[in-house]
């Protein structure tokens, strides 16, 4: 990987408020018009900080911001500033055996298949009791309930579990969470499914920091698994509730026509109440809400809610994995390495005061000195994920020294950069002529998918790296994927 030479932050002033932005201006601008928007929407969120801005920084036209953000606010919340289903997140599995030959890895992405159909077949995963577990228990309900070992809750952002004490706890979540919402939230748990949802095997081709790496379980040769899943039905059902949005499927539609009137209107307590959450929940826009307000410790109680059932979801998702990598390779001993969501709500302190910093599409990275004590992560900083595409490699990182001038925040992944340097003839076929074993969801055979050259991931990375947001640890590159 060649790194280009330091440049300096530069921060650009928009009409309405400013923006940190981490971009290269020669190879990897960010995009004006998205800049603009995002400044635009976030002028009068209070800010903290400046609203920064990651490679890979691009808008989808069914989101309401950019992708690769990160926003900090002094006092108020607001959900439309990250995604509609919080805790979306990757992890990365370290599995103890060599890359195997390619019976196995068809033998495996079959029995993934298998576990994980699309379209789902609508079985019931958990029962409602467990649903509410999950949602105030989050990860260590998954470990206890797929038996993964203890020690990985440490690899897991916030060890896994957001208390709920704060925000009235998990007796007020009891009564105000719909009966009708706990049903749906049995179902379709631990999935993966299509669209930019994967699952991929890897191989370490390259360790950049061995110490690092030694301490997180990844040597050089190493098969490893790196999976992308959403949060479940629960994180989905209650980012919809709080204010209209943009990515509105039908069905979803349809489920919260009942649901959000039972969720908002069924629990005030009083003639103004109910007026002012009429006003707050069906009508266009998203009103910040006073975290310290009583709609505001509501809102980020249903936050903390769904956050532990995102967790405790891709706890089954590692489960599974785990056993099936153990019954086809003979991996009896895989470790989690990261479990990292990137659409989050957090209440963190920023320059020394506390805020609500929303991330979208970015992934947290805390340096060492504010992970637990005695934890991994409290000597390596917190692990990040680069993930490029399943024709680039990807990079395993760790939080870098200076990771508090992006709001701690990093960029979940390079899809767009490296097709951005594709049509710009900046990249091109990978100069050793691999490629990757692509599995769909059909049951059509698995077909070779030419790799590329890493320009377009490497840039990506030497943004994080230059700016010393994150530290390189492992490159790996895929073998094998199903999405």
């Amino acid at each position: 990987m060649t790194l280009q030479p330091s440049t300096d932050v530069r921060v650009l002033d928009s009409t309405v408020a400013p923006q940190a932005v981490f971009d290269d201006p020669g190879e990897l601008p960010a995009d004006r018009d998205a800049l603009a928007l995002l400044g635009r929407r976030v002028g009068d969120a209070g800010l903290a900080a400046p609203a920064v801005v990651l490679p890979d920084f691009h808008h989808k036209s069914k989101m309401e911001l950019p992708s690769s953000i990160a926003v900090a606010t002094t006092s108020t919340v607001r959900p439309e500033l990250t995604g509609s289903s919080v805790n979306c997140g990757m992890a990365l599995v370290a599995l103890d055996t060599e890359v195997p030959d390619h019976r196995a890895v068809e033998a495996f992405m079959r029995a993934v298949r298998e576990r994980f159909p699309y379209p789902t077949r609508g079985r019931r995963e958990l029962t409602a009791r467990e649903v509410v577990r999950a949602a105030v228990e989050g990860a260590e309900f998954g470990c206890e309930r797929w038996e993964t070992p203890p020690e990985d809750l440490e690899r897991i952002e916030e060890g896994g579990r957001l208390d709920l004490e704060r925000y009235g706890g998990a007796d007020r979540l009891r009564r105000e969470l719909p009966g009708l919402a706990v049903q749906l939230a049995r179902f379709r748990f631990g999935t993966v499914g299509p669209s930019n949802h994967f699952v991929e095997l890897q191989r370490v081709e390259e360790v950049l920091d061995a110490e690092a790496a030694a301490a997180l379980g990844v040597a050089e040769g190493q098969l490893t698994l790196q999976y992308h899943g959403g949060g479940g039905v629960l994180t989905g059902e209650i980012g919809r509730l709080f204010f209209r949005r943009r990515d509105y499927p039908r069905e979803v539609k349809a489920v919260n026509l009942a649901l959000k009137p039972w969720f908002h209107l069924r629990t005030a307590r009083s003639y103004a109440e109910l007026r002012a959450r009429l006003a707050l929940y069906f009508t266009d826009g998203c009103t910040p809400l006073e975290v310290d307000s009583s709609e505001g410790r509501r809102l980020m109680l249903a936050n903390a809610a769904a956050m532990n059932y995102g967790f405790a979801f891709r706890v089954s998702t590692y489960a599974a994995l785990r056993r099936l990598a153990a019954e086809v390779f003979g991996a009896r001993d895989s470790q989690l390495v990261v479990d990292s969501p990137h659409n989050s709500i957090y209440e963190e302190d920023v320059d020394g005061a506390p805020a609500v910093v929303h991330r979208h599409n970015a992934c947290r990275a805390f340096p060492a000195d504010r992970m637990p004590a005695g934890s991994t992560f409290a000597r390596t900083g917190q692990a990040v994920l680069l993930p490029g595409t399943h024709r680039t490699s990807s990079y395993l990182a760790v939080a870098g020294a200076d990771s508090a001038r992006s709001l701690h925040s990093a960029c979940h992944g390079a899809g767009t950069v490296v097709s951005d340097h594709v049509r710009r003839g900046l990249s091109g076929a990978d100069p050793h002529g691999r490629s990757t074993l692509r599995f769909r969801y059909d049951d059509g055979a698995p077909t070779e998918a030419p790799h590329l050259d890493d320009h377009g991931v490497d840039a990506a990375l030497g943004v994080l790296v230059r700016h010393g947001l994150v530290r390189p640890v492992a490159r790996m590159r895929p073998l094998a994927v199903l999405h």
